[in-house]
């Protein structure tokens, strides 16, 4: 990291040929907005056109919008995989979802973006159980927790959606306010 020119305490300017030239402009409000939604895209692997679909359905919801955003993308079939532990990533939760890994209530799902409800059960289809990903993911469920609004049997590898998330349960270090803000334009 010594030579990171990002990081160099001596200059203050960007990196570059012309840094001395550019001037850094204050992050508008717009900006600032802008920025905080493509995080939040970004954090659960979702494209415009869907997270615009999560922005209008939150906003006919009752209650705080940006709460039940992010409700609505924590309740993700592939999130709640990545929150169950059975995979390191949501990008593998996705795939692992596409490639019909899991069930939900007895039968198999193969959409990430499936919503799951309070009480549905989440468990490995039995031809799936010999896989390596499946093996990894017994042998770390000791060692993880879990979130407090799902349920995981480490001895059978079923995980259960207790209730719809609330603010506080979820970690996500974000401004919901903000990208309520961006979509209220």
């Amino acid at each position: 990291m010594a030579k990171c020119p990002l990081n160099d305490d001596k200059r203050n300017k960007p990196p570059g040929m012309h840094g001395d030239k550019l001037i850094r402009r204050k992050v508008t409000e717009y900006g600032s907005q802008l920025r905080e939604k493509q995080k939040l895209r970004r954090i659960y692997g979702v494209i415009e056109g869907q997270f615009r679909r999560y922005v209008d359905e939150a906003m006919r919801r009752r209650g705080v919008t940006g709460e039940n955003l992010l409700q609505l993308l924590e309740m993700r079939l592939d999130n709640v995989i990545y929150r169950l532990g059975y995979a390191p990533s949501r990008s593998m939760a996705r795939q692992m979802v596409g490639h019909r890994f899991f069930t939900v209530n007895g039968r198999r799902v193969n959409i990430p973006s499936y919503q799951v409800r309070p009480g549905d059960v989440i468990a490995v289809h039995e031809t799936k159980n010999g896989t390596a990903i499946i093996k990894a993911a017994r042998e770390k469920s000791h060692s993880r927790g879990v979130a407090e609004w799902l349920e995981f049997d480490q001895n059978e590898l079923v995980g259960r959606v207790l209730q719809a998330p609330e603010r506080r349960q979820i970690d996500t270090e974000v401004q919901e306010q903000l990208i309520v803000e961006f979509y209220s334009r």
